[in-house]
C-alpha cells in the first residue's frame, strides 16, 4: 500500500493488453463462474483508478474482499483471480512431535499385548482420543488394522518360466490354443443348520456360523484365454487317474487340429509319469508350467474366484449332487456370456517388483 497526502490510497494497477481482453471476456460472465466474474470487474475497476471503497460501493461487496482480489492480481496476476484465496482454518490442536510419534510408533513397534496396533490401545499409549489417532492415520493412509498375504517364489527358473506363460497370454501361437488349466479341490457341500433372514432395509442378508457337512468334490477347469468360455468337469478327487481323464475331455471338446497349450502348476499330479506318458502320445498338448509359488500366473485362478464368490460361498447344499448342480448351472451361465480376462502386466514390471520386495525382504533380516 502507498500514501497520499496522509491519506492511504490502494496501489494502481496497470493491465497489459493480454490482461484487458481476459478480463474483459471474464466480466462479461458467459460461461464463467460467478465469482470469476466478480474479481474481473474488481480489477477492471481498480485498473481504472478507484478505490476500493468505491468498487465495493459499486459492486456491492465488502471492502476487504476488493482488497484481497487486488492484492491477489498485483501478486500473481490473472492466474491468482482463477485460484480462490487460501483459508487460515482452524489451527492444529496436536503437536507435530505428537503426531510424529503417533508415525514412528505405528510404522516401528507393536504394542506389547497384541500383534498391531488399534486406534484405542494407540491413543492409550500416546494419551490421545480415539479419534484423533483415527484422523492422523488417516492423513497418514495407515491402516495397521489390515495385512495382505504375500509369497516371493524361490523358482531358480522363475524367470525363464514367466516370460514364457507371459509370453502365451499376449502373443499367442497361430493355429493354437491356449488353456489355463488347474483344478479346485475340496470344495465342500456345506448345509446350514437353520435359514438365514432375508436381506432388507437397514439389515444385511445373514446365516448361521455353523453347518453339517455333506462330502467334497474336486472342480477341474480349463479356462479359453481367446473367448473366455470355460470346460469344467466336476470329479470326487484330485488324482493323476482324474487328471487324465479331464485331459481327454479336453482333447474331445476342442478342435483336433490346432496344438493346446495348457498353463499349470507344479502340483505333483501333472508330472505323474502316466500323465506324461499320455502327452507322448498326443503331442499337440503342450505344457507350460508356472513358477513355483505363483498361482496368480494362472489366469484361471481369476475364474476360481469368481465362482467361489458368486456360487459357493454364501451356497446351502444339502448333499454332494447338489453343490455339483450349481457348480454345473453357474459353469453352464458363464459360457453362455463368456468373460475374457487379459493379461496385461509386462514382464518386465512383474520383475522390478519381485525384486524390490526382495530388497525389501533382505533389509528385515
Amino acid at each position: 500500500m502507498c500514501y497520499h497526502e496522509g491519506m492511504r490510497m490502494a496501489p494502481p494497477i496497470i493491465l497489459s493488453a493480454e490482461e484487458n481482453t481476459t478480463l474483459a471476456q471474464w466480466a462479461r460472465g458467459r460461461s464463467f463462474p460467478a465469482r470469476l466474474v466478480l474479481r474481473a470487474r474488481i480489477i477492471q475497476r481498480a485498473a481504472t483508478g478507484a478505490q476500493n471503497k468505491a468498487i465495493a460501493h459499486e459492486l456491492a461487496v465488502s471492502r476487504p474482499t476488493v482488497q484481497l482480489w487486488r492484492e491477489r492480481f498485483l501478486a500473481l496476476r490473472l492466474e491468482g483471480l482463477q485460484q480462490d484465496a487460501p483459508r487460515s482454518g482452524r489451527l492444529p490442536t496436536i503437536p507435530e512431535t505428537k503426531v510424529r510419534a503417533v508415525l514412528d510408533a505405528t510404522l516401528q513397534r507393536t504394542p506389547p499385548n497384541a500383534t498391531h496396533w488399534s486406534t484405542r490401545s494407540m491413543a492409550q499409549a500416546q494419551g490421545l482420543s480415539r479419534m484423533s489417532v483415527q484422523r492422523i492415520w488417516q492423513q497418514h493412509n495407515l491402516k495397521p488394522h489390515l495385512i495382505r498375504t504375500f509369497k516371493v517364489s524361490r523358482d531358480k527358473q522363475f524367470v525363464e518360466k514367466l516370460y514364457a506363460v507371459v509370453g502365451l497370454y499376449l502373443n499367442p501361437p497361430q493355429r493354437s490354443l491356449v488353456l489355463c488349466v488347474d483344478e479346485k479341490s475340496q470344495i465342500q457341500a456345506l448345509d446350514r443348520t437353520q435359514p438365514g433372514l432375508p436381506l432388507k432395509k437397514g439389515r444385511c442378508g445373514t446365516m448361521t456360523h455353523d453347518y453339517q457337512r455333506h462330502g467334497t468334490t474336486t472342480l477341474f477347469a480349463a479356462l479359453h484365454m481367446l473367448d473366455g468360455k470355460v470346460i469344467g468337469d466336476c470329479l470326487p478327487r484330485h488324482r493323476h487317474q482324474e487328471f487324465l481323464r479331464f485331459l481327454r475331455k479336453i482333447d474331445s471338446a476342442t478342435p483336433p487340429e490346432l496344438d493346446l497349450h495348457l498353463i499349470v502348476d507344479n502340483y505333483a499330479t501333472h508330472k505323474h509319469l502316466r500323465v506324461q506318458s499320455w502327452r507322448r502320445r498326443h503331442p499337440r498338448f503342450q505344457f507350460h508350467f508356472i513358477p513355483t509359488s505363483s498361482s496368480w500366473v494362472n489366469m484361471v485362478e481369476r475364474w476360481f474366484r469368481a465362482i467361489t464368490d458368486k456360487r459357493i460361498r454364501r451356497g446351502s447344499f444339502a448333499s454332494v449332487p447338489e453343490l455339483i448342480a450349481a457348480i454345473e448351472a453357474y459353469l453352464q451361465g458363464h459360457n453362455q456370456n463368456p468373460r475374457i480376462f487379459t493379461w496385461t502386466a509386462p514382464v518386465e514390471r512383474i520383475l522390478a517388483k519381485v525384486a524390490k520386495s526382495k530388497e525389501v525382504l533382505g533389509t528385515l533380516h
